[in-house]
């Protein structure tokens, strides 16, 4: 079944044929062959598929798309134009503008045998243009699974039709970073998340990266979510010629092929769903120049990703620190690139409900880069079972949009467990405190982080914290962890991230102790709190929320003793004796003195406001190397001083 966001991408698309009948396209989404389509039908639904796709709602797998659709469009005709045609990325609201430089597609592949194809085109071209073949230099490099862009250096592009884009240089302006040597223009690229990053703060939210990657784009509005992946710089824009590669030669290529993508796969800690192999060549790049689709020079495999049809034995429910009940789907055991997958995540139970996952639900999955395995279409739905009480406290449910959610958070296990475990792993300073500890201490009554550290050595070795040769030597590693959690110097934004305050990842934290002391946030209104930089009023109101239900238990545990370092604080006796007190500068370009990150957090500190973009309210444009014309443009417009950092660093001096 059509979720509910690909229903309502459907109703802006502008194939009538099909839109109106999603039941249809479903339909044809779980055809394994499509000469039965008639032409107007087929196109329609790749143009379907397309648009899901580009909007990270994806209704079939890319080599289903491309060796079941798109191939009989080919058979059909060869010519078709929408075979030569760049796929459209999803439209965002921005200027639309013509692109520097033409972006096309990628050719792509999914066998060895056409890789070894596209080799003898290039050996081809070589010996056309009498090139020692042995001189070739090949290289590949992670296909990133992200949003195609463009930078000039003055404007950032999204890769649009091909031809025109939109203006997306905003995101620059809010912090996001450059992959690599971190400089700018340096042309074509992707805009991703960390991958580690996405799993430990975003997965809860967001369905895919690309899902969450659309929101970093967003004009208006950025959620905080979005504002603090770029800001701790897990949301980049990387240039396709800063990413780590491999380089040899064809005969080096053809002996160690799948090395060599396993290799590549692991380069870069971003979702990956191919290996890009070009020739290095500028001789042979020229010569072979690009069909209106693809340059000739270039060609992605992607049949590392494999898929299997599996069937769901069950969907189990399991509750997690936040409350939020997650769906697991228990499937029969299928080997699947390599390793024996028995379970998939369902994501949330608003797609079990719509999707129909259930006992007996005949789904697709796959598992491509070696990573987590994911549920990709549903090919035969089965009534789900959606859980009415909590499974591990047995609470009664409650939905919130698409989830379930336990609200007995005192006293549910998964809730305590979770918690427990979430302020060990947060401080970062311990050992010892992982999953099955803990499930251990609270099956013995222990239900709280502050119980955790009133325990005693004969407390834990009575609990059965003993080594295997009988004595107490677990208990008192445990109990060393303890005192060392407490006496090894920590931020004190990391403690109070420890806590699990709703939308306060860690990146919040040391902005809100930026300007209030650790003990002073209990006090705050939503007023005070939409005051700073990237919390809006939403996240204002759930913070005050959350920091008055933590309160008790905070203190209690400060108490014990914890060695933090304070954030530096932006007092008012520092904005009196700065120079720069009160002003509102803009950074722009590539600092020398260190990074402009550093400079802008120093800024603050010493009293500044520090805008993103230049306005009629901008006291100084501070320029460093490599500055585009954007900025000088706006600080000429409204008559703002412009000042290099030289003459900034004497100005603080």
């Amino acid at each position: 079944m059509l979720s509910a966001a690909q229903l309502g991408i459907l109703r802006e698309s502008k194939q009538a044929s099909l839109s109106a009948h999603p039941e249809k396209i479903e339909a044809i989404a779980r055809q394994t062959q499509a000469s039965d389509l008639a032409d107007e039908e087929l196109l329609a639904f790749l143009h379907i598929c397309n648009a899901l796709y580009r909007s990270g709602e994806p209704l079939i797998p890319d080599k289903v798309y491309d060796s079941v659709f798109l191939s009989e469009l080919e058979r059909r005709n060869p010519d078709h134009p929408y075979l030569h045609a760049v796929e459209a990325e999803k439209a965002f609201a921005g200027k639309t503008v013509t692109l520097p430089q033409r972006m096309l597609s990628t050719e792509k592949s999914y066998t060895k045998n056409s890789i070894e194809k596209w080799l003898t085109n290039i050996e081809k071209a070589a010996t056309e243009l009498e090139i020692d073949l042995e001189t070739l230099i090949f290289r590949a490099t992670p296909k990133l699974d992200g949003f195609a862009a463009f930078d000039d250096g003055q404007v950032f592009y999204t890769r649009g039709d091909g031809r025109k884009g939109t203006d997306i240089t905003r995101v620059f302006e809010r912090g996001m970073i450059v992959g690599g040597s971190g400089k700018r223009g340096l042309g074509a690229g992707e805009i991703v998340v960390n991958q580690t990053y996405f799993n430990t703060h975003l997965a809860d939210t967001f369905e895919n990266a690309r899902n969450f990657q659309a929101s970093v784009i967003k004009e208006k509005d950025l959620e905080p979510h979005a504002l603090e992946a770029i800001q701790n710089h897990a949301a980049v824009f990387y240039p396709f010629c800063e990413l780590p590669d491999w380089q040899g030669s064809s005969a080096e290529l053809k002996a160690d092929f799948e090395t060599i993508v396993a290799k590549v796969h692991t380069l870069v800690d971003y979702d990956v769903d191919g290996v890009v192999f070009e020739v290095t060549d500028d001789r042979i790049k020229q010569h072979l120049g690009a069909t209106r689709h693809h340059h000739r020079w270039q060609i992605a495999y992607k049949s590392n990703a494999e898929t299997a049809q599996v069937k769901v034995l069950r969907v189990t429910p399991q509750t997690s620190r936040s409350g939020r009940v997650n769906p697991v789907a228990e499937l029969e055991p299928t080997r699947l690139s390599g390793a024996m997958i028995s379970r998939a995540t369902a994501h949330h139970y608003g797609m079990v409900k719509e999707l129909g996952i259930g006992v007996g639900t005949l789904i697709e999955l796959t598992r491509s880069g070696m990573v987590i395995p994911k549920i990709e279409r549903v090919i035969t739905p089965q009534p789900p079972q959606i859980p009415e009480h909590c499974p591990s406290c047995g609470s009664a449910l409650v939905w919130d949009s698409d989830y379930l959610y336990c609200l007995n958070t005192s006293q549910c296990p998964a809730q305590i467990e979770n918690t427990i475990e979430h302020f060990f792993r947060t401080l970062a300073n311990n050992d010892g405190f992982g999953e099955k500890t803990i499930e251990k201490l609270h099956a013995c009554g222990v239900n709280s982080v502050y119980a955790v550290y009133q325990l005693t050595l004969e407390q834990l070795i009575e609990m059965g914290f003993r080594s295997q040769d009988g004595k107490n030597q677990l208990a008192k590693n445990l109990l060393d962890q303890l005192r060392r959690s407490r006496t090894e110097a920590i931020e004190d934004w990391r403690f109070l991230g420890a806590f699990g305050i709703y939308r306060m990842g860690l990146g919040n934290c040391e902005r809100l102790l930026q300007h209030h002391r650790l003990l002073d946030i209990f006090n705050l209104t939503i007023d005070d709190i939409i005051l700073i930089e990237g919390f809006a009023e939403k996240t204002g109101a759930a913070v005050v929320e959350c920091l008055a239900l933590i309160k008790d238990d905070f203190l209690k545990i400060y108490q014990l003793g914890f060695s933090l370092i304070q954030t530096p604080l932006i007092t008012e006796q520092q904005e009196k004796t700065s120079p720069i007190a009160g002003l509102t500068l803009v950074f722009t370009g590539t600092m020398v003195h260190g990074k402009r990150d550093d400079m802008i957090k120093e800024a603050k500190r010493l009293g500044a406001k520090v805008g993103s973009s230049v306005t009629g309210k901008t006291d100084f444009l501070v320029t460093g190397t490599d500055v585009g014309a954007t900025k000088l443009n706006a600080a000429r417009e409204n008559g703002v001083q412009v000042i290099s950092e030289n003459d900034y660093i004497a100005l603080l001096n």
